[in-house]
């Protein structure tokens, strides 16, 4: 037997699988440091906290800020009310009215119950749209809207409707932004996705959450004394009972209060 021949083929074989294990092995580092570099996309991370959404506009939208100002109403305003007394002093910004007959509300309220109401007996009141029935407070609140456009939670633009005991509307406070103009040109928005990424970033948005609506407003960015600055505002309905609001230029998450909007850097 050939030992030196039996001994370079054991060299040989060695080499080879030295090389085969050496390549093995970075193989399996190239693909470990892979899978640490690859960023997980936004949408991996809803889809393991299991956070669903409806579907969102997919083309880019523009839109713009707004200028505002609160409506004095005068006695002039009060005398076009039929039906209704007018209890607050004029001149005033906060219209304060009892009814004279309640309207009587069905036992499962909707909207539709009080649309004709609102159009013919309501100062401008095609200019608001419903926004919630309080049952503990005892109040139906509406919106006023620009083009179609909720003004979120202003206290300038809304009517509040007290519901009695009896579950009749005896009263309403009323309050009207005028002289709506626009600010400035038309710029594209936050898209909504990268909205949501920020109420989830900052822990607005918990697991097993649905999205089950979204929808574009206006808020209150800059409140003075005589006029205010509205700007264009995500609403995320979450769970078809909670919102939540982002500034849809500057990604800031909106807070309301009852005093004015506070917001989360």
């Amino acid at each position: 037997m050939d030992w030196s021949k039996i001994k370079t083929i054991f060299i040989i074989t060695f080499l080879i699988l030295d090389v085969y294990l050496l390549f093995q092995f970075m193989k399996m580092r190239d693909a470990n440091n892979y899978e640490v570099i690859t960023p997980t996309s936004f949408e991996d991370k809803l889809k393991a906290d299991e956070i669903t959404y409806v579907e969102l506009p997919k083309a880019p939208i523009k839109d713009q800020y707004l200028s505002a100002k609160p409506k004095t109403f005068t006695k002039g305003d009060m005398a076009k009310l039929k039906g209704q007394k007018a209890v607050s002093m004029e001149p005033t910004s906060t219209l304060v009215v009892m009814l004279d007959k309640p309207i009587q509300l069905s036992s499962k309220f909707e909207p539709a119950d009080l649309a004709s109401f609102i159009k013919a007996g309501i100062l401008y009141g095609e200019h608001y749209q419903f926004w919630e029935k309080d049952d503990k407070k005892h109040t139906i609140t509406y919106f006023q809207q620009y083009e179609n456009y909720p003004l979120y939670e202003n206290i300038n633009g809304m009517i509040t409707f007290n519901v009695n005991e009896d579950n009749q509307i005896t009263s309403y406070q009323q309050t009207y932004l005028e002289e709506v103009e626009k600010l400035t040109a038309k710029e594209e928005i936050l898209p909504p996705l990268k909205a949501i990424e920020t109420l989830h970033q900052k822990g607005f948005l918990k697991p097993n959450s649905k999205i089950t609506k979204i929808e574009l407003g206006y808020s209150t960015l800059i409140q003075l004394a005589a006029s205010q600055v509205l700007a264009p505002t995500w609403r995320f309905v979450v769970n078809d009972k909670d919102s939540l609001f982002v500034n849809a230029f500057e990604g800031q998450i909106i807070e309301f209060n009852s005093e004015e909007n506070s917001k989360v850097e």
